[in-house]
Formats: structure tokens, sequence, C-alpha cells
């Protein structure tokens, strides 16, 4: 009887009759065992598929929770939201936080941008470097390797740190031709002042590379000179305002010849007069100023007016120091 209650939770009334019945044949009770096996595989199916199922899904959650802590730490803009049920699809969505790795995106646009600008300015010099090598240098070689060895400038030219005034470029200067100063506004400082890199340039190009000539070149629109007409008693220290009150003294003649006009023509008119008392200044330093009275060297004057490319020339009078001003001679106009 248990054995008839056994089979009917699996089969139907009339095959568990038929199984009772037929239960002492060998190939009945086969039969039916084969049978039993069956619909119990049938019938557990199911319940093994949804446990594999939940084994996955509790692995599936753990998974996407590690990938949500690590995209926490990582990419901290974006964040998995609600997490889904194992059944669902992930969702992923913007989290309105601070954009850092999208701000980082974008400064590594920009700094990949200004690389290639960078690049491409570096290509352009290095271009203009083969064309000299090509045109100049292998065309010239001999004279280059006497340079290697000594260099004999008859000038030493000081002029504005302005990119728009390139000595050698507006003249024409050589390599060996010329030994260049330039600093803001052309200025030659008093012998007496502090230590200053002119003051190098001075002592070793006149005593060592014994220089013929010193050309001092002021020009147009000069910002250093603006900085010096605009300043007052009361501005603030700075680098600019210490080194460009060297010109103090064409300052001061400006405002008491020129004070009539506009502050455009003041600057004008002492771009110019910063240049001879420049010259002045040179007559200062004792060893400049011995060579000029033996006639050993030579001081001038220049201005560049780049707004009309035109060129003014003058030299200092020997021996010309009466007053506080410059006699001058040999002027010039190039235009």
């Amino acid at each position: 009887m248990v054995q008839t209650n056994f089979f009917k939770a699996f089969v139907s009334e009339e095959e568990s009759i038929f199984i009772v019945k037929s239960r002492k044949s060998p190939f009945c009770i086969l039969f039916s065992l084969l049978l039993w096996f069956i619909v119990v595989f049938v019938m557990a199916r199911p319940l093994i598929q949804s446990s594999v199922d939940l084994h996955k899904s509790s692995a599936t959650t753990r998974i996407l929770r590690t990938q949500v802590r690590c995209l926490e730490v990582d990419k901290p803009h974006l964040r998995f939201l609600n997490l889904p049920s194992c059944n669902s699809a992930p969702k992923l969505k913007v989290w309105k936080g601070p954009m850092t790795l999208t701000k980082e995106v974008v400064d590594e646009k920009e700094m990949s941008a200004a690389t290639e600008h960078e690049s491409n300015e570096f290509t352009t010099l290095k271009h203009r470097f083969l064309n000299f090598k090509k045109d100049k240098y292998l065309k010239n070689l001999e004279h280059y390797q006497s340079l290697a060895d000594e260099q004999s400038p008859k000038f030493l030219v000081i002029s504005c740190a302005d990119s728009r005034v390139c000595p050698s470029n507006i003249l024409g200067f050589q390599p060996g031709e010329a030994f260049v100063v330039r600093n803001i506004a052309n200025l030659v400082p008093p012998y007496e002042t502090g230590p200053s890199e002119v003051k190098a340039a001075l002592e070793f190009s006149v005593n060592t590379l014994k220089v013929e000539n010193i050309l001092v070149i002021g020009h147009s629109r000069c910002g250093g000179i603006r900085a010096l007409m605009s300043m007052d008693d009361e501005t603030n220290s700075s680098f600019i305002r210490s080194w460009v009150i060297n010109g103090k003294a064409a300052r001061t003649s400006t405002k008491a010849v020129a004070s009539n006009l506009s502050f455009d023509h003041q600057c004008k008119h002492c771009e110019k007069e910063s240049v001879n008392c420049s010259l002045m200044n040179l007559l200062t330093y004792p060893w400049i100023k011995e060579k000029v009275n033996k006639g050993e060297l030579l001081i001038h004057g220049g201005y560049y007016d780049f707004v009309d490319c035109s060129f003014e020339k003058w030299t200092l009078e020997n021996n010309s120091q009466v007053d506080d001003q410059v006699s001058i001679k040999n002027r010039e106009f190039w235009s």
C-alpha cells in the first residue's frame, strides 16, 4: 500500500493501478521504474534550473557590486544607480557630481593641441636652421670655422629687447660682426650704479674684444620708455621700474621741454633723448672714456622707426661733455 501511494504522487490514477496490478511481471517492473525516473526528471527539472539561475543571479549581483565599487573609485562621474534585479539589464546613469574625469579629458585635449602647436612652431625653426646650414653655413664653411676659433667684432650694439627691433635683421649684421646686448628700453646705466649684465658686456667687448664702435639703438613705440614716462614717485616697486629708472634723466629732460605735447609725442621725444643719455653714461666708464679720447673708440646713437621703416644715425663728438649736453656729428637719415 505504501508503494501504491508513492507512485500516485507522480503518476495518474490509471497509471498507478496499472503499475500495482502488474508488479509481479519483471518486464512491467522494469518499465515502471524507467517511467518513474522519467517522470521524476521531468518534474524536477524546473526546480534544478531555478536553483542554477538563482546561483548565477547571486554571482552576477556580487560582480555588479564589485564593478560599482571600482567605478566609484576610478570613475567618480559615472555610477550605477538603483542596482538592477538579476533578470534586468544594468542601466548606466550619469552622476551629476564634480566632473573631474571630464575636466581631465578636456585638459588632455588642450595639452595635445598646445603640444601640436609647439611642435609646429619648432618645425618652422627646424626648417629655418636647416636652410641656414645649407644656404649659408656650408657655403661659407671656412668663415664659420674661423669664427669657431675666435671672434673679433667691430661693433658693440646695445638695443631694446623688443621683438620688432632685431639689429641683425634691420642692419644686416652677419655672424662675427657685432657683439649684441639687448635690454628693456636699450638703456646704459651709469658706471657708479651696481653690477649689471650691460656693464659686464661693456667691459668684455671694449677691453677684451676691442670693438671699435658702440652703437645704442632706440626705436619707436617703446614699451620701456612709456613705462618710464608714465611712472610717478609713488609707484610701487617692480623689476621694470627698478630698471627703467636708469633713464630718469631723459624723462626729466623730456618733461622740461615737451610738457605741452601729447603723451605719445612726449614718449617719442624721450625715445631719442634716452639714447643720448645712454651715450653720456658710456663716458662715465673710465676705460671707455680713455679709448674715446685716444680716438680708438667711436660712440654712435641710432633710432629705428618701424612705423615708416626709417633709421636715424648720429655720432658722439670726441671729448664732448659740456654742461650735460651731448654734441653730435655725422647725423644721417635713412629711409
